[in-house]
């Protein structure tokens, strides 16, 4: 028998402890359903997903290959453990490896991005025998112990301290770069200036690794400018560090790649992912693995292991998802629909809207940053703003949902990333309502802002 609303809500109120909120005000939106780009409450209320849950659920909702996938797999082998070889897993680890750029050939199993991240910055310290990690301020790589001091955003304040030997840069951000820059180009040179004297400063002999996601995710959707991630690389092979690129929310289709370090042409040591490999069906990560790394640990032991990495659940519905992706032509959809439907929509509503500075993005990731002022570049709401002070998003993103598209946003900023599937009249659906709703932002700019 199906629960009652009632019934969800209660248990969810009286048992389930939330992530990244204080639990005494929660109220939590109780889902009956989902199918395709939507989901629906027991109201009857349905939401069209431009957030793709978080940024997963890359074939949508209820995919049948999918779903078919996972019960063929349940009927022949629910489970087995991670030292036996096992078909779905064997498979999966082989397709990623064909779709993944240059010699990185091998595939190491977790259960999210977090572990991945985790797995990354180990194997880099045990190949390097080094020991710090640099990696972003506008960052998020996971909630565990090294990933979450790894991350540079605020999250990372309530674990500290955390593990040692991290150490935090300053990347690219042309719209309120931190190096003065005018231009792409100079935003990459100052960029990299600064990287490489942040390595010169902690001795490049005791740096592991220079960990960067692709594309900026949660924290701005801020593309590398042209050049840049060539210049890690270059940077990274002068002084003998491992590049690590996290693609758990950029991997798999989001910007129209398999890989998004395949559309600037660079080859990284170490690649993680999640999401998308298989839309969060089963939960699944991993870190693709290049020759010189794998070549460290033939003859020693690699120091770490999961219970169920590369569960046979999850690897069936991540090869179906390959299949998918193929047989539809996933990857061409984005970037046509990415370029012919969502940058000139954006575009549009960056002129018609005083609140937004700046639109940003490829293939179906985008960022709308929302200012009270465009001269000034003052954002919206502050940064962190939490409570009162972030009641212009919250105002946002509840009118976006009352028009019936459920957004993404973090801090200033209102994103656009829906499930990969998505069909053109949707998406330009979607972009109406977001259109629509910023309206309450406008409200806040100028002569006209609101006390």
């Amino acid at each position: 028998m199906e629960a009652s609303e009632q019934t969800v809500r209660q248990d969810d109120q009286d048992h389930v402890f939330h992530s990244w909120s204080a639990q005494r005000n929660l109220n939590s939106l109780p889902v009956a359903g989902a199918e395709g780009c939507h989901f629906w409450d027991y109201q009857g209320n349905r939401y069209l997903d431009f957030a793709s849950q978080l940024v997963f659920a890359n074939l949508g909702h209820q995919h049948p290959a999918l779903v078919a996938a996972i019960k063929e797999q349940a009927e022949r082998l629910c489970t087995v453990g991670p030292s036996f070889a096992n078909a779905a897993r064997g498979e999966l680890a082989r397709l990623i490896a064909e779709r993944a750029p240059g010699d990185l050939n091998h595939v190491f199993f977790t259960n999210g991005g977090t572990e991945a991240n985790e797995h990354a910055i180990r194997m880099a310290r045990l190949h390097t025998g080094r020991f710090k990690v640099l990696s972003a301020y506008r960052s998020y790589h996971g909630a565990t112990g090294a990933s979450i001091t790894a991350t540079g955003e605020p999250r990372r304040w309530g674990s500290e301290p955390g593990m040692a030997g991290i150490v935090h840069f300053l990347g690219p951000y042309l719209y309120r770069s931190s190096f003065h820059a005018t231009s792409e180009d100079e935003e990459a040179r100052f960029a990299l200036e600064h990287l490489r004297q942040i390595v010169e400063f902690e001795g490049p002999h005791t740096v592991a690794a220079i960990m960067l996601e692709t594309v900026v995710g949660t924290n701005g959707v801020l593309l590398p400018p042209p050049g840049y991630l060539a210049g890690v690389r270059a940077l990274c092979d002068e002084f003998g560090i491992a590049m690590i690129c996290d693609e758990v929310m950029v991997g798999f289709g989001r910007i129209g790649e398999w890989f998004a370090v395949n559309a600037w042409g660079v080859t990284p040591d170490l690649i993680t992912f999640a999401k998308g490999v298989n839309s969060g069906y089963v939960p699944l990560g991993g870190v693709v693995i290049s020759e010189r790394v794998r070549e460290s640990f033939m003859d020693r032991p690699y120091p770490g292991g999961l219970t169920y990495s590369g569960h046979p659940l999850a690897c069936a519905a991540g090869v179906a998802s390959i299949r998918v992706f193929e047989e539809s032509g996933v990857l061409e959809h984005v970037r046509d629909l990415g370029e012919r439907v969502v940058r000139p929509a954006l575009d549009a509503i960056a002129e018609t809207h005083p609140s937004v500075g700046e639109v940003r993005g490829r293939g179906l990731m985008w960022a709308i940053e929302l200012v009270r002022d465009r001269s000034s570049k003052e954002m919206l709401v502050p940064f962190n703003a939490a409570g009162e002070a972030g009641e212009p998003m919250s105002r946002l993103a509840n009118r976006c949902r009352e028009l019936g598209v459920w957004p993404f946003t973090h801090f200033n900023r209102l994103h656009v990333a829906p499930p990969l599937v998505i069909g053109e009249q949707e998406l330009r659906q979607g972009l109406e309502w977001i259109d629509q709703a910023l309206e309450v932002a406008d409200s806040y700019v100028g002569p006209q802002r609101m006390s």
